[in-house]
């Protein structure tokens, strides 16, 4: 299975096998409650433990995330269910936790929740793999890369060697990357994680997230907090999400290759600075990516000159999307400033490559630039 192609994993991945008559992929499994006589031993109980569509796509994100090998894989309503089972499953009281300073933005919303747990939060940026130098005696490393907003790119199996020497488990969310450009697990993590709400589903039109461990017991405390916590997906979700994954390389292939092109005009044009895209060869996070990295993936940041600027170019383009999110087939591009919490600057710009056509994307892109920019 780990000989094939990304697209044709991507295709196959977690389908039953075949039945006479029966839909190549089965339709969502709407059940609260199973047929359940006698001693409860079989694997569907009741809705809130497992549900059919739930495993099928688990299997499916699995055989993407460590093709060929055995992995548990636990499916989530969000990516920030995702994030929170994996902390809060393993950190206690006294111990210390290592998250990014320069992570997704609701980060320090859990900081302050392990803080009123009596957990102790140890931040530092993801560029030079500054979480080094707090590493020490913590229970777990959190690390975000690409990092969310500012596409930095830290070394993971630097940083997994040096936590494993000291008993820290090691989870990386690859929400950026998809399993298609980047695999946390044969990096050495012991929890790869990551919002499928993004490129994963890639449609813009559901909330989802997953982790994947290799440790049976790892992924046990994970599957026991969704448990607890009752953060489950409905199954028409997990089954729309199972669907989109066929056309996950088709996706990611195109905004990659678009990214980057779009990446080698803004990083020429007069009215932009602070460019960066893991795949430049001239960005900061370029040799760990292409060592890491095997896709570099739809997200370009870039900055204006200031908000007003930065408001006209949202206002003047034709093809994308003003909104908040990314890694679907529609582009879309956001002033990260109007949220607040996220260190960038006023004219800071995230942009999400879609599936559009290059040339068409960049074009559009390139006038609403001018348009931006008249007679500054």
């Amino acid at each position: 299975m780990s000989t094939q192609g990304d697209g044709t994993r991507a295709v196959r991945a977690g389908l039953p096998e075949p039945q006479q008559y029966e839909p190549t992929l089965p339709g969502p499994v709407f059940a609260a409650h199973y047929h359940l006589s006698g001693e409860p031993t079989g694997p569907y109980t009741y809705g809130r433990d497992g549900n059919p569509t739930w495993t099928r796509l688990e299997q499916a994100i699995g055989e993407l995330e460590a093709p060929g090998e055995d992995v548990e894989t636990t499916v989530f309503a969000s990516g920030m269910a995702a994030i929170s089972a994996v902390v809060l499953s393993q950190a206690r009281t006294g111990d210390v936790v290592v998250l990014p300073d320069d992570g997704y933005q609701a980060l320090p919303l859990l900081r302050e929740q392990l803080k009123a747990y009596g957990v102790e939060v140890r931040t530092a940026p993801t560029g030079g793999d500054a979480q080094l130098a707090v590493l020490e005696g913590a229970k777990l490393l959190w690390l975000e890369t690409p990092s969310n907003p500012g596409l930095d790119v830290c070394d993971v199996r630097r940083l997994v060697e040096a936590a494993h020497a000291g008993g820290t488990l090691v989870a990386v969310d690859n929400t950026l990357a998809t399993p298609l450009g980047q695999r946390p697990l044969e990096l050495g993590a012991d929890f790869s994680v990551a919002s499928d709400t993004k490129g994963m589903t890639g449609h813009g039109d559901l909330l989802l997230g997953h982790v994947t461990c290799r440790d049976p017991q790892l992924a046990a405390g994970v599957r026991r907090w969704r448990k607890i916590a009752g953060a489950i997906p409905g199954p028409m979700e997990a089954w729309l999400a199972h669907r989109s994954l066929a056309t996950l390389e088709l996706r990611i292939e195109r905004q990659s290759a678009s990214a980057l092109a779009l990446a080698e005009v803004l990083v020429k044009h007069q009215a932009v600075s602070g460019l960066r895209y893991p795949g430049l060869p001239t960005d900061a996070s370029y040799a760990n990516a292409v060592r890491q990295m095997r896709r570099f993936g739809s997200v370009v940041s870039f900055v204006l000159a200031d908000r007003g600027t930065a408001e006209r170019f949202l206002a003047a383009l034709r093809l994308v999307e003003d909104a908040t999110s990314f890694g679907g087939v529609r582009s879309t591009a956001e002033r990260r400033g109007r949220w607040g919490g996220d260190a960038v600057p006023e004219g800071f710009i995230r942009f999400s490559v879609g599936a559009e056509n290059t040339a068409d994307l960049v074009a559009d892109v390139e006038q609403a630039l001018a348009a931006a920019t008249a007679g500054s």
